[in-house]
């Protein structure tokens, strides 16, 4: 049997270690990136450096549309909102006990057009929701109690359902909000600069700096290694441990098995020495009598053998050994079940 926890391990570790190794390499991708202290800048740097490679960039500003969204719950103006609602109820289940549980109802999403400004200029940002490092504020959360109504309780109650309420929650990106924006600037045709998911490269939106975000990732780089390098020992101890153990077994089983033949050896050798001494002393019709056949175990040598295997019906060990033993030591069958004998 394969020792599936140590192979586990070690592939937990190399997952970890991959993580890691991507952690490490993005922070030093964001080292390399062109840092924008002013917005006015991109414009002149696009009109030169992209002409030759994609431009990656590092900027900072604070978030702004022309056309904000008002959110219905919070009051807050932003420029992407997401509005869920979850259904929460007690449900009956086959034990008898009520528990609660909910169920989503609604899931909705609102963005605008939006930039970055620092004072100087304004860059338009896209796809902002599919970056690294993106989190929208939760702007409100609120439960809405179900009415009390007894005929819809009633009908509730027949299906096996207790209604709580409406649980609503609404995530916002606020105007105003200070972001750092890592990626590909591109410059159109009117003169508009905005920043997208690079082709290849990293795509950060985040409320951290530029040098935050570059030691938070080292940070994780070196906490999965750490974790990589733990799961790797504990996987090989674990498959050394299974090696041991498989050896041992075999080394024992080798051992019982040469006993199981010294065992029949010598049974074999006392018989043909008992037939021998016969025929000399009483003559040849006394060979022809019975002989008395030893039954003792052929792993211990001490008790008598009073164990029957199934399904091979051999029966030459005790119940003792039997208990130690997987195979039949005579036909290596595979010991289904043993069955205690016993005799008058």
């Amino acid at each position: 049997m394969l020792p599936w926890g140590g192979i586990s391990c070690c592939m937990s570790a190399a997952a970890l270690y991959l993580l890691g190794r991507s952690s490490g390499r993005d922070a030093e991708i964001l080292k390399s990136v062109t840092k924008i202290n002013q917005l006015k800048e991109l414009a002149k740097l696009l009109d030169i450096e992209s002409r030759v490679l994609p431009l990656v960039v590092a900027i900072s500003g604070r978030v702004g549309s022309e056309t904000p969204i008002n959110c219905e719950y919070s009051g807050l103006r932003g420029v992407i909102v997401e509005e869920t609602a979850e259904q929460h109820f007690l449900k009956h289940n086959d034990a008898g006990s009520w528990i609660q549980d909910s169920a989503l109802m609604l899931s909705m999403s609102k963005e605008v057009p939006w930039y970055l400004d620092d004072g100087s200029d304004r860059v338009f940002v896209v796809g902002a929701r599919s970056a690294s490092g993106f989190v929208l504020t939760v702007g409100s959360e609120v439960f809405e109690e179900s009415g009390r109504s007894l005929v819809r309780g009633t009908l509730d109650y027949l299906q096996g359902l207790k209604m709580l309420g409406v649980k609503r929650i609404e995530r916002v990106l606020p105007t105003g909000t200070s972001l750092t924006v890592v990626g590909e600037a591109v410059k159109d045709d009117i003169g508009t600069v905005r920043i997208q998911r690079p082709y290849k490269g990293p795509f950060y939106v985040s409320p951290k700096t530029i040098d935050e975000l570059i030691g938070n990732l080292g940070k994780w780089a070196r906490w999965y290694r750490y974790a990589s390098v733990g799961l790797t020992a504990f996987g090989v101890f674990l498959i050394a441990k299974h090696a041991i153990q498989y050896i041992m077994e075999r080394r024992r089983r080798w051992e019982w098995q040469s006993r199981v033949l010294a065992a029949a050896a010598a049974r074999r050798q006392g018989q043909d020495s008992e037939g021998s001494n016969g025929n000399a002393e009483n003559g040849p019709d006394n060979s022809k009598r019975d002989r008395p056949i030893p039954d003792l175990c052929v792993i211990c040598l001490e008790q008598e053998y009073n164990a029957v295997f199934l399904s091979c019906g051999h029966m030459c060990c005790c119940t003792t050994c039997s208990s130690h033993l997987t195979n039949c030591p005579l036909c290596r069958r595979r010991i289904e079940q043993v069955v205690k004998t016993f005799r008058h």
